[in-house]
């Protein structure tokens, strides 16, 4: 975690900061397991936590456990002009026993000398003081304005800060990295493709380098030198993230090569758990006019990011090109609620347009295991809330729907389904309240959802049900007869598929 400062530090934030990442770099040079920060700031953005070193342990504690940590290092960090004081402590999970504080203190100059030994006496494992000969860490003074510059939120002062620590230690890749992700914010792509060039080809850091070069590139519209580089990567280790930028570079420039649509639905396969790729996959196919494959892809995204609103968009166009009306309008209607911009949208072009340029270009290469651990750990935190949330309107819906009270418990459900758009359950009363109601096309499109989303025996019961009223025999007698395929002895089925006059 980042450090506290001293309150004789002038704008100690990064102070803090400097201290966590170099004891960061410390243990990892002596091959322990450290979380990065960025992986840090990440998770802590996901889980809505401030980005302040005054958390309290159980924040400390929660956010640990979420990461897939097993312990936390906190501790306090004073500077002068020729010193630098550390104390740090380990705080461990399993036991929320907080180890005694360990103090290490030197010249400024030696700040990584301070923090290899401050990890050595925190955590045993840490035998060696670093991965390669001493000369390989930058100067201090350099990897302070590198700090700096990250924990600054003005972009010209981000960039000198940035650019001195570059003058000073040109081998800190780091700072060329944070250089580009600064210059690609301001859309200055062409500086950003500078910096990364200067990456020493024969380096540890060379394939990232190219990989970012390649996305300036793609920014630039230069497609050809884009592909040329992400293909280069992709042949010498597959990666999601280039066969990602590939079908983007082939979408945008379409030409002689593999299809997008396939460049995408190969990224979707390295990488399942990745909404963006499946949003991707079926964009490129609804640009293609290919849309029962863009549902199929977008139902794959929605799934795995309920609260994507583009995602809901496309879904609807796709689904209205299709012929799905009411589906459409319960997909478009969730985006409208996830975001005002398709309200303007559709008052600007009409309900049938979908913007250009949503696809999802990916800037990380090579994900390490633990930023797939990070992620995975707060989207299973974050589904786990959720689905505690569901659970409750759904709990409410059922008790309003045996009590009779329709209203509210479509309002409960309504809620449930904006939270989770395939929540089975929620569609499949839903569908009974409407039928219910006497509102049988409604009824019906909500009960296909539902046998869509959880192919029950009750749901496709319900669905002949409501073809039976409605007298569209040919469609109940196929519900009930897939019924009977899946479980034969069902005698409501049978006895329903009885009663139908014959075909």
């Amino acid at each position: 975690m980042p450090f506290q400062a001293s309150a004789s530090e002038p704008k100690g934030e990064w102070l803090g900061e400097l201290a966590a990442a170099a004891l960061t770099r410390e243990l990892q040079s002596a091959g322990v397991s450290a979380i990065p920060r960025a992986d840090r700031l990440r998770a802590m953005d996901r889980l809505q936590v401030p980005a302040v070193p005054l958390l309290s342990h159980a924040t400390v504690l929660r956010l640990a456990s979420l990461v897939g940590a097993t312990v936390a290092v906190v501790g306090r960090v004073e500077a002068t002009t020729d010193e630098v004081v550390v104390r740090a402590r380990v705080i461990e999970l399993a036991t929320h026993r907080m180890t005694p504080e360990i103090v290490e203190r030197g010249p400024r100059t030696d700040l990584f000398a301070i923090a290899g030994r401050a990890g050595r006496a925190l955590l045993p494992e840490a035998t060696r003081t670093g991965a390669g000969p001493e000369a390989q860490r930058p100067a201090a003074a350099a990897f302070e304005l590198f700090i700096r510059g990250l924990t600054t939120r003005t972009p010209a002062t981000k960039i000198l800060l940035l650019t001195q620590a570059i003058e000073q230690a040109p081998a800190l890749d780091d700072a060329r990295f944070a250089l580009w992700e600064t210059y690609s914010d301001q859309g200055e792509h062409q500086r950003a493709l500078g910096v990364v060039r200067a990456v020493n080809a024969g380096g540890a850091d060379a394939r990232r380098a190219t990989f970012l070069a390649a996305v300036s590139n793609l920014r630039l519209g230069r497609f050809p030198e884009a592909s040329t580089g992400f293909g280069a990567l992709h042949q010498a280790m597959r990666d999601p993230a280039l066969a990602n930028n590939l079908g983007i570079a082939q979408l945008r420039k379409p030409g002689p090569g593999a299809k997008a649509t396939d460049l995408f639905r190969e990224a979707a396969a390295l990488d399942p758990a990745d909404a963006d790729l499946f949003f991707n996959l079926g964009y490129a196919h609804w640009i293609a006019r290919e849309y029962p494959q863009a549902v199929a892809a977008l139902r794959d995204a929605v799934r795995r990011d309920p609260a994507d609103d583009e995602a809901h968009y496309v879904l609807g166009a796709a689904l209205q090109a299709s012929g799905a009306a009411s589906e459409a309008a319960r997909e478009k209607d969730l985006a409208r609620r996830l975001s005002s911009a398709y309200r303007e949208l559709e008052a600007r072009q009409g309900t049938s347009s979908v913007p250009r340029g949503l696809e999802r270009m990916k800037t990380d290469i090579d994900a390490a295991a633990s930023l797939v651990r990070v992620e995975s750990a707060i989207a299973a935190a974050g589904q786990r809330d959720q689905r505690e949330l569901v659970g409750f309107y759904l709990a409410n819906a059922r008790r309003l729907f045996r009590a009779e009270r329709d209203a509210e418990a479509l309002t409960e459900l309504q809620r449930a389904v904006f939270l989770s758009p395939y929540e089975s359950e929620a569609h499949f009363l839903t569908g009974q309240i409407l039928a219910r109601g006497g509102r049988l096309r409604e009824a019906i499109d909500a009960l296909k959802i539902s046998v869509w989303s959880r192919d029950t025996a009750a749901a496709r019961l319900a669905l002949a049900d409501a073809y039976l009223t409605a007298r569209e025999y040919p469609a109940a007698r196929a519900e009930l007869q897939a019924i009977l395929a899946s479980e034969p002895g069902n005698a409501a089925a049978a006895a329903r598929l009885a009663q139908l006059p014959p075909p």
